[in-house]
């Protein structure tokens, strides 16, 4: 965990107070709603269909047990008993009302978490991989690389105007949790050919109406110069994105128009001419912000205790451990992953019992840290293999121990037309049906890792673009209709999904995702071989006979 200082704390608490002012002007009138929307996106407040969306930071995914439970104080003090884990790491309340968010604000700045840049066209929040810290193979933490970037970034006057939002992950694993490559800027930490820790810095990934997958700009950027680095980036993308048209403001349409050469270039010679502005981190700087992270009191123990011997021949144990439980760098410690996705539930969604209840567990059996990934899911990163037996009859009490985690009911899923004023069609109904559909375990463990992303508008806030299976509602005539796509993937090999046919009404989209995997059952070349690679070996047209044959 990083610990806050007096400057952090002092600024959290001077926006409280600069909201609460300009909440109240709005209120008595002296501020009209459009004056005011430039203010209230930059502290995380939508307007809704319904009420105020409040969206709160959790900085690259990590929070404290005291966090957790402060979030869960304000579902239920301000909002309707629950929140809403989104794909930034975020956390979002969708029913507070305007009088209110000042005080929901003071409550959470009270153990450091605020809703700064969590919305409009500045630096969002920087996630990264959800097992930071804790991952077998990884080169360093990222999250100190987070954080001196969120601190750098924060308030920062140059970027807090952008022509549109701007979205930084980074990851130092070799399998990428944390999708780098759908982001404006993705960073991948590793070593070059002297030993050196630096990144590889990727640049115009961004899903939306236009998608495109990330491409790298340069192969290795030291980490003293990393700041310096995306400072220039952002520079050249302020000068030259398209302040004149929203649907080309990304940077990822300049990225596209310039070439990747010529983007690179202007980068370059803007990196050049910053020369020394004092963005060089010395080995002093990192190291400060390296000492802020505290790290568990490991115990020495075996890999293989007893308790989890004993506790193998619960067949309902085993499943969940193994779905839910992965390797951890320190012997005799796991990582845990709560699945958000019951079965009949909308994802990424925790009531306030529950989210008070992980934070005792955390307490009890992680460090009292817990993190969010951007799957919409939650975890433990410091489990005792002792403890797991145990740990496993409190989830499932709570509703938290579904076996489905990368399996065909873990669905990433928007608020869809349910919440967002944006969204021509439902996604949390499709959600809920596709899970019933596939709650037998035994099914899910037969069809494998498999992913369904569902987005209920062309913004893509569900990743549909790179879902496994993607799923996109549109409108026709008035009515919900859905294009899906197969083949996407976020991880290191990111690509984008293909059009599998025409859109389908939502009466029958559970059936058409049905079909989908049963044509991939039929034709996948070993039970090993996941959907993904069956499209990619196949292509899109084997599926799309068998899918669409009688429609």
């Amino acid at each position: 965990m990083y610990a806050y200082d007096e400057l952090d704390r002092t600024l959290i608490n001077e926006r409280v107070s600069e909201f609460r002012d300009q909440v109240k002007r709005r209120l008595s009138g002296e501020l009209t709603e459009d004056e005011f929307k430039i203010l209230r996106l930059q502290n995380g407040v939508y307007l809704q269909l319904h009420a105020y969306m409040f969206r709160v930071a959790i900085p690259y995914g990590t929070l404290s047990s005291k966090q957790l439970r402060r979030l869960a104080h304000v579902a239920r003090r301000y909002d309707r008993g629950y929140g809403h884990f989104t794909t930034r790491q975020n956390i979002q309340f969708n029913w507070i009302k305007l009088a209110e968010l000042p005080d929901a604000l003071a409550d959470l700045a009270e153990v450091g978490i605020h809703a700064m840049q969590t919305s409009g066209n500045n630096m969002r929040n920087v996630t990264s991989d959800q097992w930071a810290g804790v991952a077998p193979g990884e080169i360093e933490d990222p999250r100190i690389w987070s954080e001196i970037i969120r601190q750098h970034t924060t308030l920062h006057p140059e970027f807090s105007f952008l022509p549109r939002k701007f979205k930084i992950a980074i990851t130092a694993a070799e399998h990428d949790r944390a999708a780098i490559k759908i982001h404006d800027i993705g960073l991948r930490l590793h070593k070059n050919a002297d030993g050196e820790t630096g990144f590889e810095v990727l640049v115009g990934g961004g899903l939306g109406r236009t998608p495109f997958i990330a491409k790298t700009i340069k192969p290795f950027v030291s980490g003293r110069d990393i700041l310096s680095y995306i400072e220039a980036i952002l520079r050249v993308y302020n000068q030259y994105g398209r302040r004149d048209n929203i649907y080309k403001a990304r940077i990822k349409i300049l990225v596209h128009e310039l070439g990747i050469e010529k983007f690179a270039k202007e980068v370059e010679e803007e990196w050049k001419a910053m020369g020394d502005v004092g963005l060089t981190l010395d080995h002093t700087a990192i190291e400060e912000v390296r000492s802020r992270f505290s790290y568990p009191a490991y115990e020495k123990l075996p890999h293989m205790p007893d308790e989890l011997k004993q506790a193998a021949h619960d067949k309902l144990f085993e499943r969940w451990r193994k779905n839910s439980v992965s390797a951890h760098k320190v012997q005799g410690y796991s990582i845990v992953t709560l699945s958000l996705k019951p079965v009949g539930g909308p994802p990424g969604d925790a009531t306030a019992e529950q989210m008070d209840a992980v934070a005792d567990l955390a307490d009890k059996y992680s460090f009292g840290e817990i993190r969010v990934g951007h799957e919409q899911n939650l975890a433990l990163p410091h489990v005792a293999k002792r403890d797991l037996p145990v740990l496993f009859k409190a989830l499932d009490r709570l509703g938290l121990a579904t076996p489905n985690v990368n399996l065909v009911t873990d669905i990433i899923a928007c608020p869809g037309l349910d919440y967002c004023s944006l969204a021509n069609a439902r996604s949390i109904p499709i959600a809920q049906e596709l899970t019933r559909r596939f709650a037998n375990h035994d099914t899910a463990d037969l069809i494998g890792r498999l992913h369904i992303n569902i987005s209920g508008c062309i913004n893509a806030c569900g990743h549909h673009h790179v879902g496994h299976i993607g799923i996109l509602g549109v409108e026709k005539n008035g009515e919900e209709f859905y294009q899906i796509t197969i083949g996407g993937r976020a991880d290191e090999n990111a690509q984008l999904g293909t059009l599998i046919g025409p859109a389908v009404p939502y009466a029958e989209v559970a059936d058409v995702i049905e079909d989908i995997v049963e044509a991939y059952l039929a034709l996948r070349d070993r039970p090993e071989e996941l959907f993904v690679d069956t499209v990619k070996r196949l292509g899109v047209e084997p599926i799309r006979e068998r899918v669409y044959a009688t429609r």
